[in-house]
């Protein structure tokens, strides 16, 4: 059920479904944007880097979280737009055949004139519990009465 703005509080946390990273995204994936660096791609070279063998994109992982916000329909028909996007790592490689999921909490709220600015934590988080990536975003919000 979409929200508007008036209806998050800061400290209120989602949690969305998961999905399991397979080689076939990551060879998409690479396909797409035309990254083929060998860390994604060859096993036989990843295989002597210190991760041992081939991870996701980090850019790929990112574009997962995002999907699996959108899932949440948190905000269907009342986004206004992506405001940004801070400090994006990429804290823990992913594997093929990792299973993740995203947390988001609310930040902080602010009121602006052209709709309210939520800001989250985000974390992408494995099948272990460990966070792979960490980053801020916001987004613009519409007011339940329009202003």
């Amino acid at each position: 059920m979409a929200r508007f703005f008036e209806d998050f509080a800061v400290g209120e946390k989602f949690v969305t479904r998961s999905r399991t990273i397979t080689e076939s995204d990551v060879v998409q994936f690479a396909a797409l944007t035309g990254d083929f660096t060998y860390l994604h791609v060859d096993a036989v070279a990843a295989a002597s880097t210190p991760f041992g063998q081939r991870i996701a994109h980090g850019a790929l992982i990112y574009s997962y979280s995002i999907g699996l916000t959108t899932q949440l329909n948190l905000l269907e028909g009342t986004v206004i737009a992506f405001y940004g996007l801070d400090r994006l790592r990429s804290v823990k490689p992913t594997f093929f055949g990792d299973t993740i999921h995203v947390e988001k909490t609310v930040a902080s709220l602010e009121r602006k004139e052209k709709g309210g600015l939520i800001a989250y934590d985000t974390r992408v988080v494995n099948q272990h519990g460990d966070a792979v990536m960490v980053y801020s975003d916001k987004v613009l919000v519409r007011y339940r009465n329009g202003g």
